[in-house]
């Protein structure tokens, strides 16, 4: 065997020594890459999971209407701070961003609109819906929306006509009432009437206020059996034929049925009607252009029939449309939105949407150290609430007939006598009831 050569032994060992070095070296920077991806990983994980798991930013609209109802302050506020809560969730105003064609995932709407949504197909059942037990807007027992605040319609009156007429004080029966109005369109200035009514069959709330409210106030209701409609009875005949002399004497404002409630109030503040029936919620606009000395609130005269005083509530509500594209988006907000009702009342100074929470004196506080406040809710707290056709089933039915036969019975002219009068009104009561038993009958 050939021994090895003292310079092949020196070759030798110093290539095992570049291999071990080589290794060394290979071996480090696996450590290091491996210590490298095990720091990182986590952030990696996460990111990519983030990415993989997020929900795609949802964008949602709400109709154009709730700036009106909240005041434009109060809702980028509520926005603000829903978006901070669910980050996943933007929320946008219809009018905002000018798309015609576009719903509302969202829509809040007043008590005008209610039945024509419902009868329309837009409202999406939302039962069962936590914080709102009480369906207000029922429909064949679905809950279809959450009432958010509500406001009570009162007779509003001009404290300097009323005293120019020669009366101290706000009518507080309807023969007051009657000549109240008589002696303000009767005196010197031909401009000013004593009483107005705005009948507008555009303005979807005029049928309540100017009307159904007289029916209210003297404690009659046509859901007395909760199971179909009834008109056709002695007490709200003497209503109908009440609201016959009202508008065929001369106290109303001309063109009743051409004005609407915001023609109401403008000439109410001009100092051109000295009597009409309103919402609360109009009490700040009128108190910013009249201020507080100049007009009052008091309760719509009733008929003395013994009735308890009832009124109607005019609330805002909030519904999912049918076609939302994320209705379960939609359903985070409206809870939110319920959440919000305490805020909503201190802001309006209004009374819960849904009554029965009226849990504590919470809801007083911001009301007990204001006139006008104070006494609407001492109302309220006297009244017995009734709701009309708001939320029923073929509600915008009944509401259609009503108005039809009171348009006709109104423009049939001035009765020979009180007795024919009152024939007339029952007349009119019957027609009702006939188109309201054939709209009842109806199969779904």
């Amino acid at each position: 065997m050939r021994l090895l050569k003292n310079e092949d032994i020196g070759n030798s060992n110093s290539k095992n020594d570049k291999k071990s070095i080589y290794l060394s070296v290979r071996t480090e920077i696996v450590i290091i890459i491996s210590v490298f991806i095990l720091i990182i990983s986590p952030f990696v994980f996460n990111a990519f999971s983030g990415q993989g798991g997020k929900e795609p930013q949802i964008e949602l609209y709400l109709s154009a209407d709730c700036e009106a109802f909240f005041g434009r302050e109060l809702i980028e506020k509520l926005f603000l701070e829903f978006e901070e809560q669910n980050p996943n969730l933007k929320i946008r105003l219809l009018s905002d961003f000018g798309e015609k064609d576009r719903e509302p995932d969202v829509f809040v709407f007043d008590k005008g609109d209610f039945n024509s949504l419902i009868a329309g197909g837009k409202l999406m059942p939302l039962e069962p819906f936590p914080g709102a037990e009480t369906a207000v807007g029922d429909n064949e027992s679905k809950q279809l929306a959450i009432p958010i605040v509500s406001f009570m319609d009162l007779l509003f009156y001009n404290i300097e006509l009323l005293q120019a007429a020669g009366f101290d004080r706000p009518p507080k029966t309807r023969d007051d009432f009657l000549a109240f109005a008589g002696a303000v369109s009767k005196g010197n200035d031909e401009t000013i009437s004593g009483f107005a009514m705005g009948l507008n069959p555009k303005d979807k709330q005029s049928l309540y206020r100017d009307i159904f409210s007289w029916i209210w106030a003297s404690g009659n209701d046509f859901w007395t059996d909760e199971k179909s409609p009834v008109i056709n009875n002695r007490p709200i005949i003497r209503d109908i034929s009440f609201l016959g002399r009202v508008y065929r004497e001369e106290i109303l404002a001309p063109l009743s049925f051409d004005t609407t409630g915001d023609q109401l109030l403008e000439k109410f503040a001009e100092g051109k009607t000295a009597m009409m029936i309103a919402s609360t919620r109009a009490i700040p606009e009128l108190r910013e252009k009249m201020g507080n000395d100049i007009f009052g609130i008091t309760t719509i005269p009733d008929s003395g029939q013994a009735g308890k005083y009832s009124v109607g509530l005019s609330g805002i509500y909030a519904g999912i449309n049918s076609a939302a594209a994320y209705p379960q988006a939609a359903r985070i907000f409206l809870e939110y939105l319920a959440g919000s009702i305490p805020l909503f009342c201190a802001e309006l100074k209004a009374v819960p949407g849904d009554v029965t929470d009226l849990f504590s004196s919470d809801y007083k506080d911001y009301m007990k150290d204001d006139p006008f406040y104070s006494k609407a809710w001492d109302i309220f707290e006297s009244s017995q609430i009734v709701h009309g056709f708001s939320g029923k089933a073929r509600g915008e039915e009944f509401e259609n007939i009503f108005f039809e036969e009171l348009k006709i019975f109104f423009e049939s002219g001035q009765p020979a006598s009180q007795r024919a009068a009152d024939a007339a009104a029952a007349a009119a009561a019957a027609a009702i009831q006939q188109r309201w038993d054939e709209v009842y009958g109806k199969e779904d």
